[in-house]
């Protein structure tokens, strides 16, 4: 995979979460990607205070993200 479809396909996944962080006044934008393995991303709005935002980190956003990019080692959130 190109380094310009790993970060299509991080866009994609992204795209995927988005209505769920906006139904709750949330949303996530893509800071960097290193390396083609290495995300880092900026949860924003509601869930930069939300107590459940390494949950959803780790449950929602990584895996998706994983989904559509195999070789992704880590997600990280930026604040």
């Amino acid at each position: 995979m190109t380094t310009e479809e790993v970060k299509l396909n991080v866009e994609k996944a992204l795209d995927e979460i988005r209505p769920f962080l906006n139904s709750d006044g949330g949303n996530i934008s893509l800071v960097e990607i290193i390396e083609d393995k290495h995300v880092k991303v900026r949860l924003e709005g509601a869930c930069t205070s939300c107590s459940l935002s390494i949950s959803t980190m780790k449950a929602g956003v990584e895996t998706t993200i994983k989904k559509y990019v195999p070789q992704i080692e880590t997600v990280e959130n930026i604040a």
